[in-house]
């Protein structure tokens, strides 16, 4: 995966189909509040986030963890970091899933499928060995509820034909099925066959919006195959965003220089609160193919928010809302021909409102005068001009198509989103609610 964040901006003539919904059918510790309040005492104790057997996110109160003077002596952890750092690793470990793939068929659209987000990712997924042996691979997970709910990468599971687990500490293998997907976002939700219940141990969630840049990062998961490693570094950004799941959508993400690896792939990262703070996806390789110090993470809130739907996923797709248009992002247009039309520099132009989509349901209109001539692929390609335009979203300008997209992924389906649109030089506020919409089959 040779590439830098320079090249992941989004440009050009965007559809939102295919970028904003196209229907696709992937205690003992503290919370991380009192952590990003008091740096200097990053331990204390207050409130954490856990999971019930039913998936309800619940508050439970905890206790603080012993310190280093307590807990260790001076020849196994010397600073209060390290004390941290350990008593983490020694409450979290056992609800770390090391998860295994199989996919049988290699030239499959399937397996076609898991290469092609190999290359993307910059994990590993299932290889062609040759000589007719089934393809395999590795990544890593962890429990979210007490009956057994195991949180993944949707690239860890796409298309596999069997999937096993094991706990940490043990050699036993359990096999997995998988309850849903959610490809827009690369998360998937497994649940294990034949584990007792005394040996799930879910992990509790922590709240990604009150992170600060330079916090302790915790990776845990299985790198190249290694069970139970565990790596240990900050969080880098918190303003990245990187192409997130099979269509690639722009999203926000949590950057850490904790080594991330082949196999970390769907693992937890923890807080020094041993809140799951978020889900490692990604890595920037500069042609390694191995950690070079850029990791990505899903925020653990983009999970809790679509925890219930995974749920009752019953092994279907959870497929983001949508505003079910086509529009074009003026920023990606020569400033020339912006002028020449009348058109501002930014904002998302509609030309085209689907029937039965939520937009056309709030009287949101594309255009139809196909005034500008562009070049395409194919040639050129007529751009109307007289489509709403979409200028701010929730009250905030709209400076660039990625804007519209994290906004829509970040409503759930069902909610309104607030939108600014001009029509006819005259500005007004439209209010469409939010749903999956299943896109004409030739517009996927």
């Amino acid at each position: 995966m040779n590439r830098n964040l320079t090249i992941l901006a989004l440009t050009g003539t965007l559809a939102l189909g295919g970028v904003l919904g196209y229907q696709a059918k992937e205690g003992g510790l503290p919370s991380q509040g009192a952590a990003t309040t008091s740096q200097a005492n990053p331990v204390q104790a207050s409130t954490a986030q856990d999971v019930t057997a039913s998936g309800t996110l619940v508050q439970t109160r905890t206790s603080p963890p012993a310190t280093a003077t307590t807990a260790y002596d001076a020849g196994r952890a010397r600073t209060e970091s390290e004390a941290n750092t350990v008593q983490v690793v020694k409450e979290r470990q056992d609800g770390l899933v090391y998860i295994s793939v199989t996919e049988a068929d290699s030239s499959s659209a399937e397996a076609r499928m898991r290469q092609r987000l190999q290359e993307q990712f910059g994990f590993s997924l299932p290889q062609d060995q040759g000589g007719g042996v089934p393809a395999t691979g590795t990544g890593s997970g962890f429990f979210v509820s007490a009956q057994g709910d195991i949180v993944t990468n949707n690239h860890v599971v796409e298309g596999a034909s069997e999937i096993t687990i094991r706990l940490h500490g043990s050699k036993q293998t359990y096999k997995a099925k998988v309850i849903a997907r959610a490809p827009d976002y690369d998360l998937a939700l497994l649940r294990a066959e034949g584990v007792a219940p005394s040996s799930i141990k879910p992990l509790p969630l922590g709240d990604s919006d009150k992170l600060d840049v330079g916090l302790k990062a915790i990776a845990m998961g299985a790198p190249f195959n290694l069970d139970f490693s565990v790596s240990e570094g900050i969080i880098s950004s918190l303003e990245r965003q990187v192409p997130v799941g099979s269509r690639e959508v722009v999203q926000p993400v949590i950057q850490t220089d904790a080594a991330i690896n082949p196999g970390n792939s769907g693992g937890p990262l923890l807080s020094s609160a041993g809140e799951v703070i978020g889900v490692n996806t990604q890595i920037l390789t500069g042609g390694a193919g191995q950690s070079a110090g850029v990791g990505f993470a899903i925020p653990i809130n983009t999970v809790k928010r679509l925890l219930p739907q995974l749920q009752a996923g019953q092994g279907g797709v959870v497929s983001p809302p949508s505003l079910g248009v086509v529009f074009t992002d003026l920023g990606s247009l020569p400033p020339e021909q912006l002028r020449a039309a009348g058109l501002p520099t930014s904002g998302a132009l509609i030309q085209k409102v689907y029937p039965g989509s939520p937009a056309a349901a709030a009287g949101l209109r594309g255009g139809s005068n196909g005034e500008l001539t562009l070049p395409s692929a194919q040639g050129t390609s007529a751009l109307s001009t007289d489509g709403d335009l979409i200028t701010a979203v929730g009250g905030q300008p709209l400076t660039d198509a990625s804007s519209l997209q994290q906004a829509v992924l970040a409503t759930g389906e069902g909610q309104p989103l607030r939108l600014t649109v001009r029509r006819g030089g005259q500005s007004r506020e439209v209010e469409v609610t939010l749903q999956a919409f299943q896109f004409p089959q030739n517009q996927q």
